[in-house]
This record gives structure tokens, C-alpha cells and sequence, in this order.
């Protein structure tokens, strides 16, 4: 070594005092520290044990494990600052770049061995939790620093199917339980200690006594994939011993849940409104069952009234009920909040009670107790009021019995007749004409309705024309109306006249005999036998006018 550092010596140029004063080209590039820094003045090599240089000062300063570092190990030349600052310029990427190009994600200067800690808690899609905060990288990650980082699976199963395949209490495997371990197994810290959420993952929440029991109580032999969750299937020895009432000779629907909970098989409750077609109401409520349930027959129990209180119908007096015949439907008076103060609604009857009926005692009209078939015309109960009326007699007048023509439920007097409903309405005139005025004596049933029984004076005193003389009929109605016996108009349909301005005197000539009648005023010999020549029979006078000219 010393003869290569003399060889170096001799073969150095020497500088010549033509050459002092000439500045020496450093081989470090630009370098600004002075020489002897790191030189000696025996030669350029070797340099000072411990160089004045602090490399703290510069770009990158040395920490850890980079502090024991030779110098010529990262600067392979003399030009130090021709140096890379990456981790990779140095250092080979074992990994193959699965886990990127920058190693202080993971490693640090004080050594190549990863913590938890040193890369982030491992926070990215998998962090690490519990007991995997403590397990080495290559646990997971096989084959130690060149083994797979990316893409590795997260699943559960992925790392922990050994101990899935090994679990006995109970059998993971035989059970077909999933792999999807986090459904039971939820703390990081340890396998053991696994709970099952019953409700989420089967649809059966686990409630009451439920909750308590252990899993092989009901999963008899391991067995977890489609065990019933109807009652039946565990408590079917409940039902078959239960006595109070006997489940199996009441034949009991077997869905349990209608009446029991999941606290406790005893202090059922059966909901009698939700589950029957018989709603508990009133005193009905309060009814020990087996009043009802005879010899604990529960199913086809009757819902009728009568089945349960046929003694106290039998027994009631006020009124009898089984001699006045009422229905054993006692649901028509009666309520279920007690069987006295029953209300009888009449409005659902044939005859609804209005006006003064409605105030009258039942036995007003039930004076014999029948309730059953009495009659509803007005004259069963008010007979007495239709002989004893004498403004008019009702007897004597032949009144009908339908006493409703005229009264109402209000009160029998005062009444109202509508004529308009009989075969004589009444019009004009004779709407404020006294009932006396025609019903004369009291005549109701038998009065005529023709208007001369009534108008003959009026007829035979009428002059203009004289009705009797000139022979009028006596249907009145022909030329009069109801309005007033004046101002009578008549009909000449039954013979056309030819002439609208005829007066009734140009025809009728003799005024006090309106039978009488001359065409040939009018109808001259002149003007009618040139019109008539030819004509067989043929002779100008009225009559023979007559029987041809009728219309």
C-alpha cells in the first residue's frame, strides 16, 4: 500500500514556482468546503478520520442506520453531489414492485424491519384490528418480503380456513355454516368467544325464554340448516300435556304464538276479538271461559244469544218473553254490559214509532203482552177516538178505518183530508167550499159526484139561456168549469159550425128552446138548389138540412 502511495507521489505532477498562484481542479465537482477539511497534508489519501463535514447541513441529512454508512457506499465517485436521494438508488427492490417505488411507506432508516406502526396502521382496505394489529406481515403476506401484497383476498376464510375446518363445538363444516366468519366471530382479539345474532341471519329472533336457552336445545344433533321455527316442533309436548284447558281434546290450533309468548308456556292469553268471529264485549269480558266452553268444548261453541241465555230469557216476566213469543236474538234489545236496561228499537220493526207514539208506554199498545203478530192499522188501538168523532161522525159518514188518510202520529185532532187522493179532487171553486156544503148530513161514503146533484138549483135557475126550457143536458161540465157557474163557454165540436162569427140566434131562433134549430136563414132556397140538382131526395128545409149536414 505505502509503495502505491509513493508510485502515486512520484507520478503526480510537481508544481513549479511558475505554477504557484494556479488554482488545482478539484475531482469533486463543486464542491465548497475547503481541502484540509477531509485532508491531510501527507497526501490526498488516506483523509482525516473524522472529516469536518456535516452532512446535515446538506440536502439529505443522515439519520438511523445511514449515520454508520461509508461514505464511498452511496457516493461510488468523486463528484459527491452525482449521488441519487430515492431509496431504490441504492437500495434493490426485493418486492418486484408489488408494493410501489417508495419504501418509506413501509420501512424507515433505523432498519429494514417493518412494524405496524412504521407503515400507517396499515390503513387501506383491510386495517388491522385486535390481534391481527400483532401478527408478522408474512402470516398473511406468504413468503416473506417477495411475497403477494397485492390483490391478497380479505375474506376471513382466506386465512382462517384451518381453524373453520377444525371447529367441533360445534361442527362449522357438518353444520354448513358460512364462511363469512364475521357473521358470528366480531372481535379482533381472539376466535373464541363468538356470538350469533339469531334475528338477522335466520329470520327468528330469539325473545323471552328464547334468548336464554342453549343452541343444542333446539339445533338437536348439530343440526342448524333447516330447523323448523314453527312452536310445534319443540313444544309439542306442551301442547299434548296441557290440561287447563286440554289443548288436544279442544282441538287447540297448534300455531302456540296465538296465546303464548316467548317468556313463559304458562299466563297465555287468547285474544277473543282478533281470533274469533265472537268479539268480547261488555260483561263478556269478564266471563270465566268454561262458562261458555262447556266441559271445554271450544271449538263449534254456538255465538247465538240463546245458547248461553235461554234460562234468563225463560225467566224474565216484564215482559214475558217466551209468551209474548220475542226472538231468542237477544242482541235486539239487549247489550253485553248487562242484561237489565235492554232498549227495544222500534224503528227496525214493520212500524217505526214517530210523533206521540213514540212517548207511549209498551203496554199502551201491548196491553195483553203480545208482542209478536200484533196488528198495525190505527183502528186496533184507536177505535174508541173513530166512533166517538161526531165533527164528522166517522160512522155515520162511512168513514174508512185507515185512519191515516186524515190524522197523523202528532195528535188526532186536528186532521187533514186530502181530497186530491179521491176520485173528486178538488179545483177552482170548490177548494173553499165548506165538506158540509156537499157532505150534506153528515154524508161522506155515498156523496154523487156529479155536478148537478149539487148545482140543480143553479141549473134550473139559470135564464140565459133557459137551461130547462132549451133542454140542456145536465152534465154541467160541458160548458162550465170549477172556476165559477158564469162565464160558461160551449163546445160546438159535436156539430162543426162553418162560420166563426155565427152568434148562437142566426141557428136558434126560438132562444127558449135550443132544440129548435134554422139552417134556411142562412142557407137560402136561391143559393141551395142549384148546389143540390141531381141530388135524390133532395128538399130545402132544415131538417132535410140536417140529416145530411150533420157535421
Amino acid at each position: 500500500m505505502y509503495s502505491l502511495w509513493a508510485l502515486f507521489l512520484l507520478s503526480a505532477p510537481v508544481s513549479s514556482p511558475m505554477d504557484q498562484g494556479k488554482t488545482t481542479r478539484s475531482p469533486h465537482g463543486p464542491l465548497n468546503i475547503q481541502c484540509q477539511n477531509c485532508h491531510t497534508f501527507s497526501g490526498w489519501k488516506p483523509i482525516r478520520n473524522v472529516p469536518e463535514f456535516d452532512h446535515n447541513k446538506t440536502r439529505y441529512p443522515l439519520r438511523g442506520m445511514h449515520k454508520n454508512v461509508a461514505c464511498t457506499q452511496c457516493h461510488l465517485n468523486l463528484v459527491f453531489s452525482n449521488v441519487g436521494h430515492n431509496c431504490a438508488d441504492c437500495h434493490a427492490d426485493i418486492h418486484r414492485g408489488q408494493m410501489g417505488a417508495r419504501c418509506e411507506q413501509c420501512h424507515t432508516v433505523n432498519g429494514w424491519t417493518v412494524s405496524i406502526k412504521s407503515i400507517n396502521e396499515h390503513q387501506n382496505r383491510f386495517p388491522l384490528l385486535g390481534a391481527h394489529a400483532t401478527v408478522e406481515c408474512d402470516a398473511c403476506h406468504k413468503g416473506a418480503a417477495n411475497g403477494q401484497f397485492k390483490g391478497l383476498s380479505t375474506n376471513c376464510i382466506t386465512c382462517h380456513s384451518t381453524a373453520f375446518m377444525n371447529t367441533r363445538s360445534p361442527n362449522h363444516q357438518a353444520s354448513g355454516f358460512s364462511t363469512d366468519c364475521q357473521q358470528c366471530h366480531r372481535s379482533f382479539d381472539t376466535w373464541l368467544g363468538a356470538s350469533f345474532d339469531h334475528g338477522k341471519l335466520t329470520g327468528f329472533p330469539l325473545t323471552g325464554a328464547h334468548a336464554t336457552l342453549e343452541c343444542a336445545a333446539c339445533h338437536i344433533g348439530n343440526r342448524f340448516q333447516g330447523t323448523p321455527t314453527n312452536c310445534i316442533n319443540c313444544h309439542q309436548t306442551d301442547f299434548n300435556n296441557a290440561k287447563d284447558p286440554n289443548h288436544v281434546a279442544s282441538g287447540f290450533p297448534q300455531t302456540c304464538a296465538q296465546c303464548h309468548s316467548t317468556t313463559s308456556w304458562l299466563n297465555a292469553k287468547f285474544d277473543h276479538n282478533s281470533m274469533t268471529s265472537f268479539p268480547l264485549t261488555g260483561a263478556h269480558v269478564s266471563v270465566a271461559c268454561s262458562q261458555c266452553h262447556i266441559n271445554g268444548v271450544y271449538a263449534g261453541t254456538p255465538k247465538d244469544c240463546g245458547s248461553c241465555h235461554i234460562a234468563t230469557y225463560n225467566q224474565t216476566t216484564n215482559p214475558n218473553h217466551k209468551t209474548a213469543g220475542f226472538p231468542t236474538d237477544c242482541s235486539i234489545c239487549h247489550s253485553t254490559a248487562s242484561w237489565a236496561g235492554a232498549v227495544f228499537d222500534h224503528s227496525k220493526t214493520a212500524f217505526p214509532l214517530t210523533g206521540a207514539h213514540f212517548t207511549v208506554s209498551c203496554t199502551g199498545c201491548h196491553s195483553s203482552g203480545v208482542f209478536v203478530g200484533l196488528s198495525t192499522a190505527c183502528a186496533s188501538c184507536h177505535i174508541k177516538d173513530f166512533n166517538g168523532t161526531t165533527n164528522p161522525n166517522h160512522v155515520a159518514g162511512g168513514f174508512s178505518q185507515t185512519c191515516e188518510v186524515c190524522h197523523n202520529t202528532t195528535a188526532w185532532i186536528p186532521s187533514t183530508f186530502d181530497h186530491s187522493k179521491t176520485v173528486f179532487p178538488l179545483t177552482g171553486k170548490h177548494v173553499g167550499v165548506a165538506c158540509s156544503s156537499c157532505h150534506v148530513n153528515g154524508n161522506f161514503a155515498t156523496t154523487p159526484t156529479d155536478c148537478y146533484s149539487c148545482h140543480k138549483s143553479d141549473y134550473q135557475g139559470t135564464t140565459n139561456p133557459n137551461h130547462i126550457a132549451a133542454g140542456f143536458a145536465t152534465t154541467c161540465q160541458t160548458c162550465h168549469t170549477t172556476a165559477g157557474w158564469t162565464g160558461a163557454t160551449f163546445n160546438h165540436t159535436w156539430f162543426r159550425l162553418p162560420h166563426q162569427n155565427a152568434q148562437c140566434t142566426d141557428c136558434h131562433t126560438n132562444t127558449s128552446d135550443y132544440t129548435v134549430f134554422v139552417c134556411t136563414n142562412c142557407h137560402t132556397q136561391a143559393l141551395t138548389d142549384p148546389k143540390h140538382t141531381g141530388v135524390r131526395g133532395y128538399v130545402w128545409n132544415s131538417a132535410n138540412c140536417y140529416s145530411c149536414h150533420k157535421s
